[in-house]
């Protein structure tokens, strides 16, 4: 198996150091055409307006949009969250549009700026037993969920954390941050259950 990680800001190294620890073939993915022969792609967390920025500086932005709308395996962290959701409810007038592929409305830095940074445990259910320990930086949160979205994880408020539509998987957290692998083991298994297309 093939994964590629976006690799024009934030936190893609970590991902790669976990696909590896996973017996998983990463690739830096910068252009279009390093998502040649990949099975999936892990949108990190970092800076999303640079993200998306970046994207369109390197012409990646318009064939990964249409390759996720085709059944292209995606896993967004962060502010990966942000650049796959259909709505960002609190941009402003110069924020770039996000892809705009997965229907959910997000809110940026939902928690606060970095000094409100949190780690906190998880009832995931599709991971099971035990408590995934989730690490939250200057993390964005789900507002809205079209009805194709399956949350995936709740703070004990309520507030969705993780979800899930089809071929995409994003997350609100940092699971590149801990030893627990079981978030990318799932997206991986995720990779492998869905076809192209579909």
């Amino acid at each position: 198996m093939k994964i590629g990680v976006l690799a024009i800001q934030g936190a893609f190294i970590e991902h790669n150091l976990v696909l590896s620890r996973l017996g998983v073939e990463a690739k830096e993915v910068r252009l279009a055409r390093d998502l040649r022969g990949l099975e999936g792609l892990i949108i990190p967390g970092g800076e999303s307006t640079t993200i998306l920025k970046l994207m369109h500086d390197f012409a990646i932005f318009q064939p990964l949009k249409e390759m996720i709308q085709d059944g292209f395996p995606v896993l967004g962290t962060c502010a990966g969250m942000i650049c796959l959701a259909r709505k960002v409810s609190n941009s402003q007038e110069s924020y770039l549009e996000p892809l705009e592929v997965m229907d959910i409305e997000v809110k940026r830095n939902a928690f606060g700026r970095q000094v409100d940074s949190f780690e906190t445990d998880l009832e995931i259910p599709a991971l099971g037993s035990p408590l995934y320990h989730a690490v939250f930086i200057r993390a964005p949160q789900v507002e809205k969920v079209g009805p194709e979205v399956d949350p995936v994880a709740k703070l004990p408020n309520g507030v969705i954390v993780a979800a899930r539509q089809q071929n995409m998987l994003v997350s609100s957290f940092h699971p590149e941050l801990t030893d627990d692998l079981r978030f990318h083991q799932y997206f991986l298994k995720m990779v492998s259950e869905v076809k192209p297309g579909g």
